[in-house]
């Protein structure tokens, strides 16, 4: 089976997360973190979860999951610790078109949850399709290793000067072949940035004109 990997605007989304102990927590935290509006329904729930729900960052339902949890919900997250409520969570579900991951329940996934390499606005996601989460957790911490810490602040300025050049330079091969060369450079926000004056050297020429 081929996915498709893409990477889905949460903010303001109302999310349901069904399981309120630790495997849950981890899904509650990712989706907090891409600002889904959240519910989460469990009888019982973890100190963190709870937490989370003092302060006001999810809504918390203390009973057993059911059907009518999912009325006005845009995904689901299934996490208890029973793969017989995971799956009637899944089914149910799959009858409103909504898409569901079952954690740790490969067969009952519509999505899987990646490893995360962040920096800043830069992310990059790494899916075994559930064969191996902890390959993926490998591989995560080896990018992870290797990608500059500065790369955020790296990546703000060029995206930056990115906007800038489609601003005021024609489309066309020669701004696409512009842009494809500052992403290997170094960038800065000051006048005098070598990729800077490479997007636009008639600035550096007025500057020498004077």
């Amino acid at each position: 089976m081929n996915l498709l990997p893409i990477f889905l605007k949460l903010e303001r989304r109302a999310c349901l997360v069904v399981g309120a102990g630790n495997v849950a927590l981890e899904k509650i935290s990712s989706l907090l973190h891409a600002d889904a509006t959240l519910r989460v329904v469990a009888p019982v729930a973890c100190e963190e979860v709870e937490r989370l729900a003092a302060a006001g960052k999810i809504v918390l339902i203390r009973r057993e999951f059911q059907e009518s949890d999912m009325e006005g919900q845009f995904l689901v997250v299934t996490a208890t610790n029973s793969r017989v409520v995971n799956r009637s969570v899944y089914q149910a579900a799959q009858q409103r078109g909504l898409l569901c991951n079952s954690v740790d329940d490969p067969p009952n996934c519509d999505y899987y949850f990646s490893s995360i390499v962040q920096r800043g606005k830069l992310q990059i996601a790494i899916s075994t399709a559930g064969e191996s989460p902890a390959l993926a957790q490998q591989l995560r911490q080896d990018i992870d290793a290797q990608l500059p810490q500065d790369t955020a602040a790296w990546l703000d300025e060029l995206g930056s000067l990115r906007r800038e050049i489609l601003a005021t330079h024609l489309a066309g091969n020669e701004r696409k072949a512009l842009l494809h060369a500052l992403a290997h450079r170094s960038v800065c926000a000051l006048d005098e940035c070598p990729s800077r004056k490479l997007a636009f050297p008639e600035n550096s020429e007025q500057e020498h004109a004077r």
